[in-house]
């Protein structure tokens, strides 16, 4: 496992790569290129990470429990080891951020873990774990189900007040490839409603497609929101 690591200092960024990509997605589709003044600033300081994608969610033809299990590994991977590394390099509480699948990752890791993280900004997610497991459901899977876990979160349970006090970013368009983005959006948007939880759930316009060059404003719009000091 590598990690791509950008900039100086400001803000740390933990970044999850699209669909099956490894830790030079950002760089290869341009998007660091897009933060460059963010990073040349030292406002952020960004870490991409590989996955394994192709052994878990995109795996489709394999054994659903071994690729529950394979994501579950990946899950703790990331809190227990790439977490750990960013606060040796940096003393600032990470964001987490992702497109499509990238954006299923930073949702799962934040929801799972608020305490290690000060926000989150997925774009384009598709936040549903039948999509990829067509209805197979087992108890490793459903803790990176936040389709499944989030509704039958109890009122008083200690997260939702640590989700209030990070930031909350989801956001898709309503254009081309977006449909299920816009489905498991909109049940997340009423799920959080009715749990208390702030959350930014933005729907951008029925021109905005689940690509790059829209990914690359969406960053550059709520980046400092993000990173802005309360």
């Amino acid at each position: 496992m590598e990690i791509m690591v950008y900039g100086h200092g400001g803000v740390p960024v933990l970044g999850f790569p699209t669909q099956n990509s490894k830790c030079h997605n950002y760089e290869d589709f341009r998007m660091i290129q897009e933060l460059s003044d963010f990073i040349e600033e030292g406002k952020i300081q960004m870490f991409v990470v590989d996955t394994v994608d192709e052994e878990s969610w995109s795996n489709e033809g394999g054994d659903n429990t071994w690729r529950a299990a394979r994501q579950e590994q990946y899950f703790h991977y990331i809190v227990d080891e790439v977490v750990p590394l960013i606060r040796e390099r940096n003393p600032l509480s990470p964001a987490v951020t992702g497109f499509s699948m990238g954006a299923n990752h930073a949702l799962i890791s934040f929801l799972r873990r608020p305490d290690l993280f000060r926000g989150v900004i997925a774009l384009s997610g598709v936040y549903d774990t039948d999509y990829f497991f067509h209805g197979w459901m087992d108890s490793v899977l459903y803790e990176s189900s936040p389709e499944r876990f989030l509704p039958n979160m109890p009122a008083d349970h200690p997260y939702i007040q640590l989700y209030n006090e990070r930031k909350i970013i989801l956001c898709c368009g309503q254009g081309p490839w977006e449909e299920e983005g816009i489905r498991t959006l909109r049940f997340l948007e009423q799920v959080f409603r009715e749990k208390g939880i702030h959350a930014w759930c933005d729907f951008w316009g029925f021109d905005v497609a689940h690509d790059w060059p829209w990914w690359y404003r969406q960053m550059r719009y709520f980046l400092p929101y993000m990173i802005k000091e309360e």
